[in-house]
């Protein structure tokens, strides 16, 4: 029978996430890894495979979580869809803004150091990028079913410029940007959308 793990893998994967998340792939090495799990190479070897199977272990459980906490802002009835869309942009943007370690996001970060090289980041990142489309997109669809944006517009594209103004937000926090402009992308995209000229959101879309 084998021998029950000391350690709780959970636990040591987020260590191993954070210590990516700080360094990035190239600059982490596995003493690195060991020194924030606190596991010697041989459990770790043992336990997860190399460096880049630790990788992409926790980029894909980064990823996983990402497109949950997604999905759990925007799943819901149509009659709210159009509330849950535009909290969901606004909390991306503040998020961003209150980054003070400008740490930024996984994703973007593993996907901008490795995705050119290695076609399994390459991969994850595409299906995470068209996973979270999908959800923008079904939101808007429940938003225009419940009349508050206009029923000409196609969801799909509108969920892909809403795509990339979130990962552009974020962007542009990692690198500095200041508090105000972030929230201000984010309520002039809001401000863009097309919304019928009865729609009850239409006038608090910007803030007064």
């Amino acid at each position: 029978m084998a021998r029950p793990r000391g350690f709780d893998d959970g636990v040591v994967l987020r260590a191993v996430r954070d210590q990516f998340w700080s360094t990035g792939y190239a600059a982490t090495r596995v003493d690195n890894i060991a020194t924030a799990t606190g596991l010697g190479k041989g459990s770790l070897y043992g336990a997860f495979g190399d460096k880049h199977q630790l990788f992409l272990r926790t980029f894909d459980d980064y990823c996983g979580g990402l497109i949950e906490a997604v999905r759990r802002a925007l799943d819901g009835p149509d009659a709210g869809a159009f509330e849950r869309l535009r909290g969901h942009v606004r909390a991306v943007a503040n998020a961003a803004a209150s980054d003070a370690c400008l740490r930024g996001c996984l994703l973007a970060k593993g996907t901008a150091e490795l995705s050119e090289q290695d076609p399994a980041v390459a991969a994850t990142a595409r299906q995470t990028f068209a996973t979270i489309q999908e959800l923008l997109s079904s939101c808007i669809a429940g938003a225009q079913r419940a009349g508050d944006i206009k029923q000409q517009a196609d969801p799909t594209r509108l969920a892909g410029l809403l795509l990339a103004v979130l990962r552009g937000i974020e962007a542009l926090g990692k690198g500095g940007s200041s508090p105000d402009s972030l929230r201000a992308i984010a309520e002039t995209a809001l401000a863009l959308l097309p919304l019928p000229s009865n729609a009850h959101g239409a006038s608090s879309a910007m803030p007064s």
